[in-house]
C-alpha cells in the first residue's frame, strides 16, 4: 500500500527518523513484512572530492536501496534518489562524483549509519552465531559472517603512551598457540594483542613503543629477555600471584614426597606381604594404587613414565633447553619441563598414580566390607549407593578388580587379600594437604586445621615447609621483600627439601623481578581479568577466532 506523505506526516517521519532530515520525502509503502521510504536529495551544488571545486553540473541520478533501523520491529528500506555530478577542472583526474548524506549514506555502503552502528555493536557483543539471532529479533537479519566482517572492518583504538605495562600469555588453543596480551595498568585497557609469546615478537613491540617505565609480567624467561633487550632502562616486576602460584607447585611436590614417607609399610595384612601372597605360580594382587596390574605386571603408565623420565633427563644434563627436549622427543612443553624439573621419577609416580576420584569416599566402606567377607561387586555396589554414590558398578567392579587372583577356577578356594585395616584412616590427598598449607590458619575449619596439625606433627619436613609458606605469605603480603626476600632464600636451602630448593633457584636467576614485586606495589592481576574475558568471547564464538579477529573483539569490547 503506498502512501503520499504530507507535510506534517514527512515531519513526523523526520521524528522518527532525523537522519532523514533534510531529504525531500516523497512516499511511504507498507510492503506487509517491512516499509520502505521513498526520498531524494536537495543537493544543488557540491565539491569535488578530487580537487575541491564546487559543481552545479548534473551528470544523471540513480537509486540507492539502504537498509535501516527497524520501526516497531518491522525492517525499513530507504530507496534515495541521489545525483552524480561533473567536475568542471580539466586537471581534475575525478570525472564525476556522486553526493552523499552525512549520518545516512557511506561509499559502497547498502546500509544506513544507524545501521551499520548497531551492527558493530551487536557483533562487537554477541560475536557471530549469537549476534545473528540478536539481529534477526531487532529486524535486521544478517548472517554470521557479515558479523564477523563488520568486526574485521573497525579500525584498531588509538592507544596513548603507556608508562607502566602488564604483560601475559593467553591460550589462543590450549597446550598449542599462545598470544601475548599487553595492556595499560594506568586505565587498564588493553593496549595490543601479539600473535605468540616469543621474546622477538615482543622486544619489537616495545621497541616500537618508547617511553615505558614498569613492565609487570608473569615469570616467563621470555618475557624477561625482551625487557632486558629492548626496554633495558624499565623495571620489571614479578607478579605476586605467579610468585604464589609457584610457590605452590612446589610445595604440593613437597606434599607428595612427605606423604609418601609417612605411609606405613606391607604388613601381615598388607596384599604386598609375603605372608599372605598367593600359592607359588599365581601372581600376587597389586597393591591399591600401586605401581603394578592385577597380573603383578608393571603398570603401561608407570613405564611410559620411566622411559621419558630417563629420555628427558639424560637431554637436560646435556644442556638441551625444554623446547628442544619437547620437539626431539615429541613431547608437550609442559610435559618437557615437568620431567626435567621433577627430582626423582618417585616424585612423578605417585602424583600420577594417586589421583583423585569420586570412589574415594567410600573406598573405606568398601575396605571394611571386603575384608568381613563380602566380594559381590553388584551387592557393594548397593550397599554405597545407599550411602550416596551416584556413579555406575563397573568403575566399582574396576576398583575391587586389582584385589582378585586371576584364575577365575580356583577363585573362591584362595585366601581373600586384606586390605588397610578398618579403623586406619587413609592419608588425605596431596592437593588437599596443599590447600590447607597454602590457607591462612586463620580460615582453615577446624577439622582440616586439626589435620593439618597432626600431618604436621607426623612429619617434620610438612612442618618446615608450612613454615616456610607462612613466612613468604607474611613477605608478600606486607610487602617487605627488601628485607626478607634474602634469610627467606637462605632459611630454604638450610632445610632439606629439594622441590623449595628448586623454586628459591628460580628466585635467585629473577631476583630483581622479584624484589620489585615483593616490595612494588604493581601487579597484573588486572591482566588476569582481561584473559578471563578473551576465553569468553572465544566460547561466544564457539572456539572459531583466529589471532586477527580474536584480536579485534579482544581491543574493541
Amino acid at each position: 500500500m503506498l502512501h503520499e506523505l504530507t507535510a506534517g506526516e514527512a515531519g513526523l517521519l523526520v521524528v522518527l527518523f532525523p537522519h532523514l532530515a533534510g531529504l525531500d520525502l516523497a512516499h511511504v509503502e507498507d510492503l506487509g513484512g517491512g516499509v520502505r521510504i521513498t526520498a531524494r536529495t536537495r543537493t544543488a551544488q557540491l565539491a569535488c572530492p578530487g580537487c575541491g571545486a564546487v559543481s552545479a553540473q548534473v551528470h544523471d541520478r540513480y537509486r540507492r536501496r539502504l537498509a535501516d533501523l527497524a520501526c516497531g520491529g518491522r525492517p525499513v528500506r530507504v530507496v534515495l534518489t541521489v545525483r552524480r555530478f561533473c567536475c568542471g577542472s580539466p586537471a581534475c583526474p575525478v570525472a564525476t562524483f556522486a553526493e552523499q548524506v552525512p549520518g545516512l549514506t557511506g561509499w559502497y555502503q547498502r546500509r544506513t549509519a544507524g545501521l551499520r552502528g548497531l551492527l558493530e555493536k551487536v557483533a562487537l557483543a554477541l560475536a557471530g552465531r549469537a549476534g545473528s539471532r540478536l539481529a534477526a529479533a531487532l529486524g535486521a537479519a544478517v548472517s554470521r559472517l557479515t558479523l564477523i566482517r563488520l568486526v574485521r572492518a573497525l579500525p584498531d583504538p588509538q592507544a596513548g603512551p603507556v608508562t607502566v605495562l602488564g604483560v601475559d600469555d593467553v591460550a589462543k588453543r590450549k597446550g598449542h598457540s599462545y598470544a601475548t596480551v599487553l595492556m595499560d595498568m594506568d586505565s587498564h585497557r588493553l593496549t595490543d594483542m601479539l600473535p605468540d609469546r616469543e621474546a622477538d615478537t615482543f622486544a619489537d613491540w616495545l621497541r616500537a613503543h618508547p617511553g615505558i617505565e614498569v613492565i609487570c609480567r608473569d615469570r616467563a624467561g621470555a618475557y624477561a629477555r625482551a625487557a632486558r633487550e629492548a626496554a633495558p632502562a624499565a623495571v620489571q616486576v614479578a607478579d605476586r600471584f605467579h610468585l604464589w602460584q609457584n610457590l605452590a607447585e612446589a610445595v604440593e611436590k613437597t606434599v607428595l614426597a612427605c606423604l609418601a614417607a609417612l605411609d606405613p609399610p606391607p604388613g601381615p595384612d598388607s596384599p604386598a606381604d609375603p605372608a599372605t601372597a598367593a600359592s607359588p605360580g599365581v601372581p600376587a594382587p597389586a597393591e591399591p594404587d600401586g605401581f603394578r596390574d592385577v597380573h603383578g605386571h608393571e603398570r603401561k603408565l608407570v613405564a611410559r613414565h620411566r622411559e621419558r623420565y630417563a629420555a628427558v633427563q639424560e637431554l637436560h644434563a646435556q644442556g638441551c633447553p625444554v623446547r628442544e627436549i619437547a620437539r626431539r622427543l615429541g613431547l608437550a612443553r609442559g610435559t618437557a619441563a615437568k620431567f626435567a624439573g621433577a627430582a626423582s621419577i618417585d616424585e612423578l609416580l605417585v602424583k600420577a598414580t594417586r589421583r583423585p576420584t569420586i570412589l574415594d569416599p567410600f573406598k573405606p566402606y568398601l575396605h571394611q566390607r571386603w575384608n568381613e567377607g563380602c566380594t559381590s561387586a553388584a551387592a557393594l555396589h548397593e550397599e554405597i549407593r545407599a550411602r550416596g554414590w551416584n556413579g555406575g558398578i563397573l568403575t566399582v567392579q574396576r576398583y575391587l578388580c586389582q584385589f582378585r587372583t586371576t584364575d577365575g577356577r580356583t577363585r573362591q578356594a584362595r585366601a581373600k587379600p586384606q586390605l588397610t585395616a578398618p579403623g586406619t584412616p587413609p592419608l588425605p590427598k596431596p592437593r588437599r594437604v596443599t590447600r590447607w598449607i597454602m590457607t591462612h590458619p586463620g580460615h582453615l575449619a577446624s577439622d582440616d586445621a586439626a589435620n593439618l596439625a597432626g600431618l604436621l606433627a607426623a612429619s617434620p619436613g610438612l612442618a618446615a615447609a608450612a613454615g616456610h609458606v607462612r613466612s613468604f605469605a607474611a613477605m608478600l603480603t606486607s610487602r617487605t621483600g627488601q628485607a626478607g626476600l634474602g634469610p627467606w632464600i637462605d632459611a630454604v636451602r638450610s632445610s632439606p627439601l629439594p622441590a623449595l630448593h628448586s623454586f628459591a633457584n628460580g628466585l635467585e636467576k629473577d631476583h630483581d623481578a622479584v624484589l620489585n614485586g615483593l616490595t612494588l606495589p604493581w601487579s597484573s592481576g588486572a591482566v588476569e581479568g582481561k584473559n578471563c574475558k578473551i576465553k569468553h568471547l572465544k566460547r561466544l564464538m564457539y572456539g572459531r577466532a583466529n589471532s586477527d579477529l580474536l584480536r579485534k573483539m579482544a581491543l574493541l569490547n
